[in-house]
């Protein structure tokens, strides 16, 4: 005889198939470690993972807002915009390609550039969007770094560039490499002058980005575990036929062979940045 009766009545077939649905973007699988770590909790910690200190990637509107004075960035050479002089047509249309970063992006180029404050410090930026087409240097990239240098050049402030990039952009051709020898030209005039010019570099920087205004800096410094190089690993080690060493074309690996200057992480940069401006400075 039992003693105990179920008063409620059994589960439904659609009650126990039924899925509690997760909004997305809640969670975000990080790249480094592997962790699932919430997003808000990556997001307070300026979108570096609380685990083991991996910098994902930002926007170049988020970069300015972390690094330069609240209200003091005011934007040069907006309305500048790629044009698809060569008929340049691969997989897509170049045209189609460009209309398509633009709407992502809201409108620009690869390439953000002002003038603002550190710390009250007055500078000149470009800040690289890796959004736009894999933040590629097109002719419309080089010249509004160049027009920044003439900017820093004329009114005697520093000039800092933020590069994250893949490279020249194909869909130009030799007009995009072109950019390396006007944007290096221009930075030799700041140097001549003795105006101080920060690069740095952050993931990826890569291709003719690389090999020219992103290595010319006074100081070179980059975030932690960035890609920096010509070209990628797995292209190198198809030529030379021999595997890599561990950390390759990171940030730490080139800090210890003397590329670059230093590593600051994101939550240190303004703070650095405005250190290294008062002594070019003289405070």
């Amino acid at each position: 005889m039992s003693w105990f009766k179920r008063k409620k009545k059994p589960l439904t077939k659609e009650v126990e198939k039924k899925k509690v649905q997760m909004p997305e973007g809640i969670w975000t699988k990080c790249k480094n470690c592997n962790e699932i770590v919430y997003t808000r909790e990556i997001e307070r910690n300026l979108n570096v993972c609380p685990k083991c200190g991996y910098h994902f990637r930002i926007s170049a509107r988020a970069r300015i807002d972390l690094v330069l004075d609240a209200g003091s960035f005011e934007e040069m050479d907006a309305g500048m915009e790629s044009v698809d002089f060569l008929n340049f047509k691969d997989s897509k249309k170049y045209k189609d390609r460009i209309k398509a970063a633009v709407a992502k992006s809201g409108g620009g180029d690869a390439v953000i550039c002002g003038t603002g404050t550190i710390e009250g410090l007055p500078v000149v930026v470009g800040v690289f969007d890796f959004g736009f087409m894999g933040g590629s240097m097109g002719s419309v990239v080089g010249e509004k770094i160049t027009r920044a240098i003439e900017r820093g050049l004329a009114e005697k402030k520093p000039v800092i560039v933020f590069s994250s990039s893949g490279g020249a952009r194909m869909q130009e051709s030799i007009l995009s490499l072109m950019q390396m020898a006007k944007t290096s030209a221009a930075l030799a005039k700041l140097k001549q002058a003795g105006i101080p010019f920060i690069s740095v570099l952050t993931d990826p920087t890569t291709g003719g980005v690389t090999a020219s205004f992103a290595m010319l800096g006074d100081i070179n410094m980059a975030e932690p575990k960035a890609l920096i190089g010509f070209a990628g690993p797995r292209v190198i080690e198809q030529t030379i036929r021999q595997q890599l060493p561990d950390g390759f074309q990171r940030s730490e690996y080139l800090l210890e062979h003397g590329m670059i200057d230093m590593i600051v992480p994101r939550q240190e940069m303004k703070a650095r940045l405005a250190q290294i401006l008062r002594i070019f400075t003289k405070g």
